[in-house]
């Protein structure tokens, strides 16, 4: 173009410029900025509207302050700014999280008598919604109808509701759900999708249900996103039979399943050990064209793990990194795991390094892991060592790190050092209900039924309540030490809190009856309280 003579008019350029930025998925907006430096040094004079994509670009650039230097050129020139070159500063603002700028600068324009366009609210929208900030949002909804200019649509319903949904407020995303309705404005299939998305994260299946079944009725189609999202939470839940109805229900609708689809159903297949059906859906998957991706493996994995087949599951690490993969935290840690609990401590080793050179960083879950794996065969030194070693990589060991150690400890019979621990838990504020069983059982264990009784006491002095788990044990602890009476004691008053012996408990009480170190009086309570 810029050697044609006479060179073209700006306005074929801008054609061109405004099509470079179109490109997707990474618009070459530096391109353009240099391209438009050739036409200015060829003596082609800008319009309004050369100007603007200049700006524009600065701005997605992030370079705000360059878009401000082209308005002042605009100004300069002697063109005067259009809603849309302010639209394009007021979006640089958004884009580069300056909420604290865009909104003086809406305000700005409405004193300049320019009437901001649904463009420029849906910006701001979107900005305060990414920020969290809903309600400078619905304060912002307000002023828009209040000013008459524009009444919102349906995009910016579905901006603040979807806001409203990922903070969980499900009843204020409700309401305006109702709002607009009310006012003609009709949801479209994004509104929908971003309630069912906010009842699928509360649990509320019945519900999202019912949004499915009005959104039908109102002729939206569903989109596969709406879809994968029943099928998701309903495999969470362990419906995995109304998962695979959806499932089925869609493909005769015409839709194609994608990764998220197939990745939610089959993630539900193995959490509950289906495992035949997990591969089924595998082989479909790539049938369809549908690539598996980490996700998929990692679930299988999982599957296999849960299932004691560690050998399928080491199987599919190596096929993972045959078809270019690379396992993720997530994966290693559901191997490693695995492992651990399996007794296979130095393969779980291997892949902890293999993990490492792969440039993962092992999280806490990953060291907990470990450390659990070595307690559980009597590794203690090794463990303590090993944590160590975890706090010296950056890694914070959390609640679950310290109660792996102490029940270790106390299964060893070391006694003393989980008590310090204990007490360092104290200290800091981290010790918890799981700290509490552990301790009382160690006590319980060693005979020390006084010390495991204080605890017991303790707990619910700091705001601990004891557990079902925790009655039972202490309880257990009385009975192996012949305190009938205590031990009657506590069981009552865990049915007062409506919790109820396991079998194991029960079947204690039963055989204290004929203990010939239990006397009579005591055998009598016993039989009164095995009759009731």
């Amino acid at each position: 173009m810029i050697l044609m003579r006479p060179l073209p008019g700006i306005i074929d350029f801008n054609t061109l410029f405004s099509s470079i930025c179109k490109i997707k998925p990474n618009p070459p907006f530096s391109t353009v900025v240099s391209l438009y430096r050739q036409l200015h040094f060829l003596g082609v004079r800008p319009n309004l509207y050369s100007l603007t994509i200049l700006a524009n670009c600065y701005c997605r650039l992030n370079f705000v302050d360059f878009g401000f230097s082209v308005l002042a050129n605009i100004i300069k020139l002697g063109f005067h700014p259009s809603i849309v070159t302010f639209n394009t500063l007021i979006n640089g603002f958004v884009h580069t999280h300056q909420l604290d700028k865009a909104v003086p600068l809406l305000d700005k324009i409405l004193k300049l008598g320019y009437q901001p366009t649904l463009v420029t609210y849906g910006s701001i929208f979107k900005g305060l919604c990414r920020s969290g900030d809903n309600a400078g949002a619905l304060k912002l909804l307000r002023n828009m109808e209040s000013c008459g200019h524009f009444m919102p649509d349906v995009v910016i319903y579905s901006t603040i509701i979807d806001s409203l949904c990922k903070d969980q407020l499900l009843p204020e995303a409700l309401h305006l759900f109702k709002e607009m309705k009310v006012k003609g404005i009709t949801p479209d299939v994004v509104t929908y999708t971003t309630l069912i998305r906010g009842m699928c994260t509360l649990g509320q299946q019945k519900e999202a249900q019912e949004m499915l079944t009005e959104m039908l009725r109102n002729n939206i189609t569903p989109d596969i996103e709406t879809y994968s999202m029943l099928i998701d939470m309903y495999c969470k839940d362990g419906k995995v039979g109304e998962a695979r109805h959806i499932f089925e229900y869609m493909t005769k609708r015409g839709l194609v399943p994608n990764i998220i689809t197939y990745s939610a159903l089959l993630d539900g297949y193995c959490l509950r050990g289906e495992m035949d059906e997990a591969e089924n859906l595998m082989d479909l998957m790539v049938e369809n064209g549908c690539k598996p991706n980490v996700i998929t493996y990692s679930s299988l994995i999982n599957g296999y793990c849960k299932s004691k087949n560690i050998d399928k599951a080491l199987g599919l690490i190596q096929e993972m990194h045959f078809n270019g993969l690379t396992p993720d935290v997530i994966t290693y840690n559901t191997l490693i795991d695995a492992l651990c609990k399996d007794n296979q401590l130095k393969l779980a080793h291997q892949f902890f390094k293999e993990m490492e050179a792969h440039g993962l960083k092992p999280d806490v879950i990953t060291w907990n892991s470990l450390l659990d794996g070595m307690c559980k065969n009597g590794q203690f030194d090794e463990a303590i060592a090993t944590m160590k070693q975890m706090e010296n990589t950056g890694v914070v060991p959390n609640t679950v790190t310290y109660n792996i150690l102490m029940d270790g400890l106390c299964d060893a019979k070391r006694l003393r050092e989980a008590v310090d621990i204990f007490s360092f838990l104290t200290n800091k504020g981290l010790h918890d209900v799981c700290a509490y069983n552990i301790m009382i059982k160690g006590f319980c264990k060693e005979g020390l039924l006084a010390k495991a009784d204080e605890y017991f006491k303790n707990m619910e002095d700091n705001g601990f309540f004891p557990k079902e788990r925790t009655f039972n044990t202490i309880i257990r602890g009385f009975i192996d030490g012949k305190d009938v009476r205590r031990a009657l004691e506590l069981i009552s008053l865990m049915r007062n809190k409506e919790f109820a012996a396991d079998n194991h408990t029960i079947s204690s009480f039963v055989g204290l009856l004929t203990d010939p170190n239990i006397d009579d009086a005591d055998k009598e309570l016993l039989k009164k309280f095995l009759e009731n």
